[in-house]
């Protein structure tokens, strides 16, 4: 944290119980990496982390990043039975955790194989180890001595120098598209990250922050930002109370937001409906999934003149990737959104290459420029650069699908995603890999779709999905699908006459044509992390429920082979 040491009296993190200066917060720090330590949480140890947000979350990160232990941290809003499926993965030798952590690991029977060493964090039962009082009181030498403190060298604002290639970090993804997979992150990883942050958003240290999701107050903090942790469910963000986000912000003129697009829809409503404004904001940054032009325009009322708001395009196996500013979008391409040409997300970020390749559902093992497809042609976006991630801990597999190897040993990470870029160097984001639907005789992608019938005034949000077009819902001998639009309506919409305007629309765009079923669903199934990631595959079962028998085509009738599609 060497931010910090400029800004050493101010306060660290606020959590709403308390709050902790830099200087109190580093001290933490290393009393607890001292105590770990000594109760064997040391080098190379894994040690699962499922404690609230807060200052506990905040200096036990930083205590096992410093000791050389392997923080595994596990969403809890993807389900205890999840969570257990991560942990028996990750075979953690610690578990740190919430008194209800605890409860539901004994429930579960979670690392019965692996655990030794354990601390709660709150009231502690039956179970035994220690809470976080005697793990204090271990800190320190049987004659009261504090015990030796590591110098912190090379590695950035998370922790000592263990060298910038080793495990930092096992990170697990939300599982939005599939079971979640555990990201291992270096020190150098986290080191770049920071580093990349701090430079394109021009982050100086002082100035209070609001770090909606857990992740980003730690490098809010790492940065010499004040972290003020929201009274909200970071699991929910979507239900979050917006006064939880707007008053804090105006009682400590805070000069960051970060939040994911479901939270700001939600602040950005009460702004309007309250006119509420937000004028010490410096800069808003929105991450998850992408952000609805509509949304932008009524955050950006509330904001200065002067503020920005940022949507960074990522993934946990590789953040930052790209980024596009909330005026460019409003300015120039949320028209072309509508137009059905995916969402920009901007320009790749300083030291990140990225590059398009021909969509393939099998390994690729080895790099090499002639997969590339043209500019303006739609593709499986593939990056490159400091914080890509080369493997996922324990999954040979899933690791082969996802990366690609350099002849020099680096690695390039296969997104799941599919876009293209731009003759300006503009990455366009077009959907995930695995939800493009064969509609014969063209392939169709969720997002360009899905930017057409947005623009509706009654519609909240769409989600295209695909059905089986043999007879009944079962796949012919081509795999045909048909589409089908699902949407979420805006309060007090007609159905009926939505449905016909939504089949207005979709005859005045090529790719929109086909196009002729509509449903209404009443709230559509989202990722766990952010509230915005749309579950299709969720979405396609009760898709299916809905439709009748002489919804689908006999089989058959649809043989032709899907064709490239080019954005113009």
């Amino acid at each position: 944290m060497e931010a910090a040491a400029k800004v050493a009296d101010r306060p660290a993190v606020l959590d709403g119980r308390r709050s902790i200066t830099f200087k109190e917060l580093d001290a933490e720090c290393w009393r607890l990496a001292a105590g770990l330590e000594r109760i064997g949480v040391g080098p190379g140890v894994r040690a699962a982390l499922l404690v609230p947000p807060g200052i506990d979350f905040i200096s036990l990160t930083f205590a096992l990043l410093r000791c050389g232990a392997v923080p595994v941290l596990i969403d809890p809003g993807i389900g205890w039975e999840n969570v257990g499926r991560c942990l028996a993965e990750a075979e953690p030798q610690a578990f740190i955790g919430s008194t209800k952590a605890h409860l539901a690991r004994l429930a579960g029977g979670w690392g019965k194989g692996s655990i030794r060493s354990m601390v709660t964090v709150g009231r502690k039962w039956g179970w035994g180890g220690l809470n976080l009082t005697d793990l204090y009181k271990t800190a320190s030498s049987p004659d009261g001595t504090a015990a030796p403190r590591r110098e912190a060298a090379g590695v950035g604002a998370f922790g000592a120098d263990f060298g910038k290639d080793k495990t930092a970090a096992i990170l697990f993804t939300s599982g939005s598209t599939g079971a979640p997979k555990g990201a291992v992150y270096t020190h150098g990883i986290f080191a770049h990250q920071a580093a990349m942050l701090r430079e394109h958003f021009q982050i100086e240290p002082g100035g209070y922050s609001i770090p909606t999701f857990p992740l980003f107050a730690l490098f809010d903090v790492a940065l010499g930002l004040s972290a003020i942790i929201p009274r909200m469910d970071p699991t929910r963000p979507a239900r979050v109370d917006p006064r939880e986000i707007v008053l804090p912000i105006q009682a400590h003129g805070a000069v960051q937001l970060f939040g994911s697009p479901a939270l700001l829809d939600a602040v950005s409503r009460y702004g309007e409906s309250h006119g509420a404004r937000l004028p010490s904001l410096k800069r808003v940054i929105c991450a998850g999934a992408p952000v609805p032009a509509k949304v932008l325009a009524r955050l950006a009322r509330m904001l200065s003149p002067e503020a920005e708001i940022h949507t960074p395009y990522g993934a946990t196996e590789a953040l930052p990737v790209a980024c596009i500013t909330g005026s460019e979008v409003l300015a120039q391409t949320a028209v072309m959104t509508g137009e059905g040409r995916g969402i920009c997300v901007g320009r790749p970020w300083s030291g990140m290459e990225v590059k398009v390749i021909g969509i393939s559902d099998d390994p690729i093992p080895a790099w090499s420029a002639a997969l590339c497809v043209p500019a303006g042609e739609i593709g499986e976006i593939v990056v490159k650069g400091p914080v890509v991630t080369r493997e996922y801990f324990h999954r040979p597999e899933a690791t082969a699908l996802a990366k690609i190897s350099e002849p020099d040993g680096a690695v390039r990470h296969r997104m799941g995603d599919v876009g293209y870029l731009d003759e300006t160097g503009r990455l366009w984001f077009c959907g995930r890999k695995s939800h493009r639907i064969n509609a014969l005789p063209e392939t169709l992608f969720t997002i360009p779709c899905e930017g057409v019938f947005n623009q509706h005034p009654w519609v909240r949000r769409s989600a295209l999905v695909g059905m089986a077009a043999g007879t009944c819902g079962t796949l012919d001998a081509a795999g045909a699908q048909i589409p089908v639009l699902c949407v979420e309506l805006e309060p007090g919409a007609d159905r009926d006459r939505v449905r016909r305007e939504l089949l207005e629309m979709a005859q005045r765009f090529a790719h929109t044509r086909s196009i002729q079923t509509v449903l209404f669903h009443p709230g559509f199934p989202v990722d766990v992390r952010h509230n915005a990631k749309i579950f299709r595959e969720k979405l396609a079962v009760w898709a299916k429920g809905h439709m009748t028998v002489s919804t689908f085509p006999e089989g058959g009738q649809c043989q032709r082979t899907p064709v490239r599609r080019r954005v113009t």
